[in-house]
């Protein structure tokens, strides 16, 4: 993975013996600061993202992390190969960090979390995809409004981000995800956006230990079902067909969800039994679905 240090702004690749490092977790803005501009830094100290990358630096400085990692300038997203094998690992890197630092734009310095109603509980940072498993993954996060005032840990206000999230705060308090179903896990993710639809499928990966290559142009139904057979591969839980189609829907279908959102009324549905054989043997090939 390639780090950021942060006091030279500098980065380096580490394929073995990776270092401890810190990670920022972010809704994109305007003028993020990328890979190919963070290789000069006259052109990056000019993009409005700036702020934001000097900012987590100074604060992981300050804990004395010589490194982290932001998504934005990280990750070299004009080759394909590297965005791919990023996507693909990306849970992993927010699970190995030592802390994860959550910026909210859209919080101000008043704002009170416990407090209804709450800039927390409306801010994007809660329904965008990718950010459910970096809300998920590392083992520490810490939450800091606009002005990078820290506002609390995952910990101290996991009653918050239930109501929010709807995610049970046992999670919150160290139980594994693994214990939930798959379509209790699908149905945290089932309101969130993302701005490329195969996102939706490929923001997932992750919170179900599967790998896939990201096939943009694929469609986000496409890649919702691709995840799904690869879900079925490793699981035998048939709660994966315990989602509900809406109300308007005429199409015939298949045994597989369109989408997340299709699993929104199953938060509250368990593990099933398990099976002596795959239930990836009853299923047809993608091009048939």
């Amino acid at each position: 993975m390639r780090l950021l240090h942060t006091e030279t702004y500098r980065l380096k690749s580490f394929f073995t013996d990776v270092p401890k490092y810190a990670i920022l977790s972010h809704t994109w803005g305007e003028e993020e600061v990328t890979f190919q501009d963070i290789q000069d830094l006259s052109i990056a100290e000019g993009r409005v993202g700036w702020t934001k990358v000097t900012s987590a630096c100074a604060y992981a400085r300050r804990y004395y992390f010589k490194w982290i990692w932001i998504d934005s300038c990280c990750i070299n997203k004009e080759s394909s190969a590297e965005l791919s094998e990023a996507l693909n690992s990306m849970y992993g890197y927010y699970g190995n960090s030592m802390v994860c630092y959550v910026y909210l734009q859209d919080v101000s310095k008043d704002d009170k979390p416990h407090n209804t109603p709450s800039l927390l509980r409306s801010c994007r940072w809660f329904k965008r995809g990718w950010t459910l498993q970096e809300l998920l993954a590392p083992s520490r996060v810490i939450f800091f409004n606009k002005h990078w005032t820290e506002i609390g840990t995952r910990w101290s206000l996991r009653d918050v981000i239930f109501t929010i999230t709807s995610i049970p705060v046992e999670v919150f308090e160290g139980r594994d995800i693994d214990e939930y179903s798959v379509a209790q896990r699908m149905s945290w993710a089932a309101h969130r956006e993302t701005t490329r639809p195969e996102d939706k499928a490929y923001s997932l990966m992750g919170i179900f230990g599967v790998n896939m290559p990201p096939i943009y142009g694929e469609g986000d139904i496409k890649a919702f079902v691709r995840l799904q057979q690869e879900i079925m591969r490793t699981s035998d839980d048939r709660s994966i067909f315990a989602w509900v189609a809406p109300w308007d829907e005429k199409e015939p279908r298949g045994l597989l969800a369109k989408s997340p959102f299709e699993f929104r009324l199953s938060g509250g549905i368990g593990i099933s039994e398990s099976l002596p054989f795959p239930i990836s043997n009853f299923l047809c090939p993608l091009k048939d679905i």
